[in-house]
C-alpha cells in the first residue's frame, strides 16, 4: 500500500460513528465522510466524537468532510452506510479510488462485497479487494457530536469478494476488530447475520402495531412462543441455503450467545436477555430500514439462489411477497438480484465456483 495512509469511515449514522470512534480509540488515523456535514456539525467542528456507553470518551478524528475525493490517499475505506446505498456509494468512491486499497464493508448482508465489487468495476473503478462483515456495534448518534454504543459483537464473521481479497487483509481487520472469523464464503457471512433472520418474521407479527405507530419493545414485547416458531422456520430455510452452497449456519441461539454472551436454553429466552436488545423500539413505520433493507439486501437475494439451488423457502417467499404488497414495491425487482452480483446466468454450480473459498466457521 506503497503511498496510502490512514483510515477513511464512509457513512455517519450509529455503526459508522462507532467504527471511527473505536479506530480512533487505537490511536489510528481517522478521516470521516459523509454527504450530510449538518447531521455532524458538532464532530465536524471539533474534529472528535464524543462516545458513550461500553465505549466511552473523546475521540479524535484526522478530517471531517463530505469530498470522497479525500479517501483517495486512504489505505482502508470502512464502509457503514445502508446496504440498499450500496450501488450509488460505489459510484460515488470509484473515481477515487487507487491500485492498492481495501474497502470493508460493515453490515453488508448477504453478498454485499460481491455487489459492491461488481458496481465499482461497473463504474470503472480500478482493481481494489472488497472485504465485508456485519454492523459490529449496537450503537445510534447522539446529536451532532457523539454516539451511544450499546453493546460491541464479541464474535463476527469476515469475507469477500474473491478468496484472496480476504487472505490479504484478515490479519490486519483481526488487530483491529479481534472477534472477525474467516467464513468460507459470502453466503456463510451474510446468513449470519442475526437481523435478517430476525427482523421480518417479528415485525409481521406486530404488523398492526407498527403501522399504527404504537410503542412496542421489539425484542421484548414483540416476541412470544409463536412469534419464534416464525423465527424458526426462516432459520431452517437460511440453513438449508446455506448448505446448498458449501455453509454452515449456526443456530440462532449460539449466534446470540457469541454475539453478547447470552446462554439461554432457548430463543425466546436468549432475545428477552441479550442487553442491547432490551430498550430497541419496534418501527413506527413499515417503510423502515429494520424491514425493507433485509428484503431487498438479504432475502431477495436468498430466494435467488434458493432458486438456482433447488431449495424451497416458503417463509422467505411469503416474506417478500407480502411486504411487497404492503410497500407498493416489487422486492424482487428492486433488491439484490443476481444481476447485481454479477451471477446472472450462472446457474448453481457456476454460483459455487465463484463462491469458493478456504477458511472456516469455527465449530
Amino acid at each position: 500500500m506503497s503511498g496510502l495512509d490512514g483510515i477513511g469511515v464512509v457513512g455517519a449514522g450509529g455503526e459508522g460513528r462507532a467504527v471511527a470512534a473505536h479506530l480512533a480509540s487505537l490511536g489510528l488515523p481517522v478521516h470521516l465522510c459523509t454527504r450530510d456535514l449538518s447531521a455532524v456539525r458538532d464532530i465536524a467542528r471539533r474534529r472528535e466524537i464524543v462516545a458513550s456507553g461500553v465505549l466511552d470518551g473523546r475521540f479524535p478524528l484526522r478530517e471531517v468532510t463530505a469530498d470522497p475525493a479525500s479517501l483517495a490517499g486512504r489505505a482502508v475505506v470502512l464502509v457503514a452506510t445502508v446496504t440498499t446505498a450500496y450501488p450509488e456509494v460505489a459510484v460515488r468512491l470509484a473515481p477515487h479510488l487507487r491500485p492498492g486499497q481495501v474497502v470493508v464493508l460493515f453490515s453488508s448482508k448477504l453478498c454485499g462485497s460481491v455487489e459492491f465489487a461488481h458496481a465499482l468495476a461497473a463504474a470503472g473503478a480500478p482493481a481494489v479487494d472488497v472485504v465485508e462483515t456485519d454492523a459490529l456495534f449496537a450503537a445510534r448518534p447522539s446529536g451532532t457530536g457523539g454516539v451511544t454504543v450499546l453493546g460491541a459483537k464479541g464474535w463476527n464473521l469476515i469475507s469477500g469478494s474473491t478468496p484472496s481479497a480476504v487472505g490479504r487483509h484478515a490479519g490486519l481487520l483481526r488487530e483491529w476488530f479481534p472477534m472477525l472469523e474467516v467464513a468460507r464464503n459470502p453466503v456463510e457471512r451474510g446468513l449470519h447475520d442475526f437481523g435478517a433472520v430476525a427482523h421480518v418474521p417479528i415485525a409481521l407479527a406486530n404488523l398492526g402495531t407498527i403501522d399504527r405507530a404504537e410503542d412496542l419493545l421489539f425484542y421484548v414485547e414483540g416476541v412470544s412462543h409463536r412469534t419464534i416458531a416464525l423465527l424458526e422456520r426462516t432459520e431452517a430455510e437460511f440453513a438449508a441455503v446455506a448448505r446448498a452452497y458449501g455453509a454452515r449456519l449456526l443456530p440462532m441461539t449460539e449466534i446470540l450467545d457469541r454475539y453478547y454472551g447470552c446462554p439461554a436454553t432457548t430463543l425466546l429466552d436468549a432475545l428477552r436477555t441479550v442487553e442491547p436488545y432490551r430498550t430497541i423500539a419496534a418501527p413506527t413505520s413499515l417503510d423502515h430500514r429494520f424491514l425493507t433493507e433485509d428484503i431487498r439486501s438479504t432475502l431477495v437475494p436468498l430466494q435467488a439462489l434458493a432458486r438456482c439451488a433447488g431449495v424451497v423457502t416458503p417463509m422467505v417467499d411469503a416474506a417478500i411477497t407480502i411486504m411487497s404488497v404492503l410497500g407498493g414495491e416489487d422486492f424482487r425487482l428492486t433488491g439484490r438480484t443476481l444481476a447485481r452480483l454479477g451471477w446472472d446466468g450462472l446457474g448453481h454450480d457456476g454460483i459455487r465456483r465463484r463462491l469458493r473459498a478456504g477458511g472456516r466457521v469455527a465449530a
